[in-house]
């Protein structure tokens, strides 16, 4: 008999473990990590606890997913609160700063809008980008995520300059599109110098409700007491 033959006639007679189990309990086979043979029924005791242990492993696995959550989850309630109670461009423009370096641990923050008001001179918010940047933020669906190298070699344009003297040392990046209900009215672009803090692939979900944020204080205080 095959092996599928046989499986499909236990499947379909279960009583057979009942009428043959003083049969089934003097069959040996090999014990899984090998040396010397052992019961059916140890064997089976044995493919338990295996699988308890990979469901515990598991089960390890999501409460850490949890607790990291969690804690992404309260850094963004500080932020949301500090943005709320901001009442003019520097004040947001110093909390976002603040928080991505001390909360998040991002070393390198750069943000740009693209539309300066006529009284804004001097502040690098408002330095010129190129239009193929700009149309690099308005075709992100999502936030990009990748070594610096990458960023450049796929897309043709980068936002390393913004980091000024420390652009040399960014090796990855995540690039944020900042809107205002539709097209891309800015980006932030966050640097590190670590190689895979930013990587192609990695869950974007709280990116795109940091970009969310930003962009809904900044449109709210942008033309505040610059």
């Amino acid at each position: 008999m095959k092996t599928e033959e046989v499986i499909q006639y236990l499947e379909q007679n279960p009583q057979f473990f009942e009428r043959c189990a003083d049969r089934l309990a003097a069959i040996f086979v090999p014990h899984p990590h090998g040396g010397r043979t052992i019961s059916l029924t140890e064997r089976q005791m044995l493919a338990l606890r295996d699988k308890n242990r990979k469901l515990e492993r598991k089960l390890g696995e999501l409460l850490a997913f949890g607790e990291e959550n969690d804690v992404i989850s309260e850094k963004m309630h500080r932020l949301a609160v500090g943005l709320v109670a901001a009442e003019t461009f520097q004040a947001a423009l110093h909390l976002i700063n603040f928080h991505l370096r001390d909360d998040f641990a991002i070393p390198h923050v750069a943000l740009r809008l693209w539309e300066r008001p006529e009284d804004v001179v001097g502040l690098p918010e408002f330095a010129a980008v190129s239009a193929d940047l700009q149309g690099f933020a308005e075709s992100l669906t999502q936030p990009y995520c990748g070594s610096t190298a990458s960023l450049e070699a796929t897309t043709g344009v980068g936002a390393t300059a913004w980091f000024g003297e420390h652009a040399p040392r960014i090796r990855s990046q995540a690039l944020v599109a900042l809107r205002n209900g539709g097209g891309a009215v800015g980006m932030i672009a966050l640097g590190s110098e670590d190689g895979e803090r930013f990587y192609s692939g990695m869950g974007a979900l709280y990116l795109e409700r940091l970009g969310e944020l930003i962009s809904a204080a900044l449109g709210r205080v942008t033309h505040s007491a610059l």
